[in-house]
């Protein structure tokens, strides 16, 4: 058996769930906009270049989760994947996770946005595994803070590793293990798959890529 394991922004999606979620928070005015908006921009952009505080990030996102009841969230939330994530998944996303389903291979997501936000659309592809940055919750609603480790760079290791465990699975029971991601962010977790895939892949990504030989693809 194989496992195929699938980064979500800008891999599987046109587009960055998280980065999104923010504008659309601001458009349907659940925060400022212009605050939100500048704050949001400076860390997708910290994220692009290699250097985002993934803690201080969290706090930011998760403050709107904390100052909101989970009945708006959900409805909210099932409003932005309706108008906004649903346009960002290609033919070519649905194509590759199909042809994995098709080799019976385990299927799994790891991101490092929000899994509150994420877990459905990773439904949407028919993926039931997903591993997510977790905000923490206590009665149903949520605190605001993050609770156990970040899904982001060597933390994607570390939950993955996790995750294999609490199935009696290590990586190395897999025939092939796959992970496709766009990001210079995911090279440690790239770096310890047997099939590397860059897909839709940065620069620093794609010269590592040509370097290392790894394949790359536009799903896009």
């Amino acid at each position: 058996m194989n496992l195929a394991i699938f980064d979500l922004d800008n891999t599987l999606l046109d587009g960055d769930s998280d980065y999104n979620w923010g504008l659309f928070l601001s458009r349907k005015g659940i925060v400022d906009r212009l605050s939100h908006e500048a704050q949001n921009q400076q860390y997708y952009e910290d994220y692009q270049a290699g250097k985002l505080d993934i803690y201080k990030f969290t706090e930011f996102q998760f403050k709107v989760l904390k100052d909101n009841s989970r009945v708006i969230l959900d409805q909210l939330r099932a409003e932005y994947i309706d108008t906004v994530v649903l346009p960002m998944i290609t033919k070519k996303s649905f194509a590759l996770v199909n042809e994995h389903k098709k080799l019976q291979d385990h299927l799994l997501i790891i991101t490092a946005t929000s899994s509150y936000i994420t877990k459905p659309i990773g439904l949407l592809f028919g993926i039931n595994d997903l591993i997510g940055t977790d905000p923490e919750e206590v009665n149903g609603e949520f605190t605001g803070k993050v609770t156990g480790i970040p899904s982001f760079r060597e933390g994607k290791i570390k939950r993955l590793e996790s995750w294999l465990s609490e199935k009696n699975l290590k990586i190395t029971d897999f025939d092939k293990t796959y992970f496709y991601s766009d990001s210079k962010n995911d090279i440690p977790l790239l770096e310890k798959v047997s099939h590397p895939v860059a897909v839709n892949a940065d620069d620093e990504l794609m010269s590592l890529a040509k370097k290392r030989k790894w394949p790359s693809i536009n799903l896009r």
